[in-house]
Formats: C-alpha cells, structure tokens, sequence
C-alpha cells in the first residue's frame, strides 16, 4: 500500500512526536499507531475483486491507495479470471460526517451541517438535500 503524506497527517504525528507528557515510549508508540490508524480509517481505498473463469468468488484484494495501484498488483498475477475495481469508502469519514470529528472539515453551508458532498443526493427534485434525516442543510459546497 503507498501512502502518500498529507500535510494535516504529519502536523497530527509530528504533534504527538513534540508531546513531552508521554512518560515512556511505548506509551508515545502506541498514541503514535492509534494516531496513524486514525488518520488511515479516513480516507477511502480501492479494492480488488475478483471472479474465477467459471463465474464462481475469486480472491479479493484490499487496501490499495489508488487505481493505479491496483491496477499495477493485478497486472503482475497470473491466477485467471476477471476482476474490477471497487472503492471502499471512509467508515471514518462517514463516522465523522454524522457525528461531528474534531478537525474535520466539513462542506455543507448550513451552519448546522458538515456533511460531506457524498451525503448530498444527486437526484433532480432532491439535488443538494442531505442524506443525514436530522440535518436540515439544502446544499453543499466543494472542498
């Protein structure tokens, strides 16, 4: 899996890395791995799913960081069938979008809001109307 840093995910690592109150490292390595896995639980993945020649469940693969990715490990396996690609998306994101996250950047203009656009509907009557029954946004705006 390749990870490409974000600004936010470093400044959140380097912060706990600077915390002089951890009073041993074990205690700082395990902030650090809950930090990191955080931070991971809010970004979505892309998966690998496969189906043997006679139509049956293949082997599925998970997580790869972008298409390319996977496109790439499934280009280097020779085990047959087909396969296509599926994104896994955030259960930290969607955890975040309906029960607030600290720092979380949210993208609706209703004040009360912060969901983002995939909460939104797309259909033409309800365009822009949140998926979230309590919310009482309208419309979303871009990130």
């Amino acid at each position: 899996m390749r990870i490409t840093p974000r600004k936010e995910e470093v400044a959140a690592v380097v912060a706990l890395l600077e915390d002089d109150t951890f009073d041993s490292a074990t205690h700082l390595a395990k902030a650090v791995i809950k930090e990191v896995g955080e931070i991971l639980q809010m970004r979505d993945w892309i998966a690998l799913v496969h189906t043997w020649s006679d139509g049956t469940r293949g082997l599925n693969f998970a997580p790869f960081a972008s298409e390319a990715e996977a496109k790439t490990f499934a280009s280097k396996m020779a085990f047959g069938g087909t396969g296509r690609l599926v994104k896994l998306n955030s259960p930290g994101a969607m955890l975040a979008n309906t029960d607030g996250k600290k720092g979380w950047k949210g993208y609706c203009f209703h004040p009360e809001c912060g969901h983002a656009p995939f909460t939104h509907s797309i259909a033409s009557a309800a365009r822009g109307a949140c998926h979230i029954p309590t919310c009482p946004c309208t419309k979303f705006q871009s990130a």
